[in-house]
């Protein structure tokens, strides 16, 4: 198989992270390579920059310094990870990429677009996923599903913040419809598994064979 390069977005507490795991343990049972990973992060140098990115100690950080902490961790990324696994043919499933700077650093903080679409320029040559899964979920039901779990500085933002991020994505949805597919992330779990298979079908499904588990069949071999 081609090497695919998968992106989950949405806001935290909306699925994404759950169903990328679900997602990798039907890849393995198949024997598919792939790779697990996720932004900020994803290598020793950008796992130092997440925590430093997340801490809620740099609370009054500027948006224009979040984008460059998190485009360096990003070049890096795609350097160390991500590009030598497509090119060795495996699929990629990454938690988060450059839309959610754009939703989060762009709609939420208001860096300018240009400003963004410079950097992305210059850090990774304007690298854009094969396909990207939005997991679309309310801000209200996210805070709601998040509740109880210690909160880095990002969580410790306004619903006001938040729905600037939804916004956001449903833009860069707008504006390549072709890439994205969006999926209810308030839709049960098994619900929204379906949907993810469905959604990736057309690029995970080897000939002849289902990206879903096959039906069990009686002794009569009726599924």
């Amino acid at each position: 198989m081609t090497g695919r390069f998968i992106t989950f977005e949405g806001l935290d507490g909306s699925g994404k992270s759950t169903q990328l795991d679900r997602l990798a343990q039907r890849l393995k049972v198949r024997g598919v390579a792939h790779v697990v990973t996720r932004e900020p992060g994803g290598t020793p140098f950008a796992d130092l920059l997440r925590e430093l990115f997340l801490s809620r100690e740099t609370s009054r950080v500027d948006g224009v310094v979040e984008l460059m902490l998190v485009f360096a961790s990003r070049r890096q990324h795609l350097i160390e990870v991500i590009e030598p696994a497509l090119a060795s043919g495996a699929v990629v499933l990454c938690d988060r990429f450059t839309d959610s700077t754009c939703a989060y650093q762009g709609g939420g903080r208001g860096v300018p677009p240009e400003l963004i679409a410079e950097v992305d320029r210059l850090a990774t040559g304007c690298r854009a996923p094969d396909r990207t899964l939005f997991f679309d979920l309310s801000p209200e039901e996210a805070r709601r599903r998040r509740r109880g779990r210690t909160a880095d500085r990002i969580d410790r933002e306004s619903l006001a913040f938040y729905r600037r991020v939804r916004a956001a994505f449903r833009e860069r949805i707008a504006g390549d419809p072709d890439r994205f597919r969006v999926i209810d992330g308030a839709a049960p779990i098994e619900t929204v598994a379906e949907a993810v298979e469905e959604a990736l079908s057309d690029l995970l499904k080897p000939p002849g064979r289902d990206l879903r588990e096959p039906k069990r069949r009686d002794r009569a071999g009726n599924a």
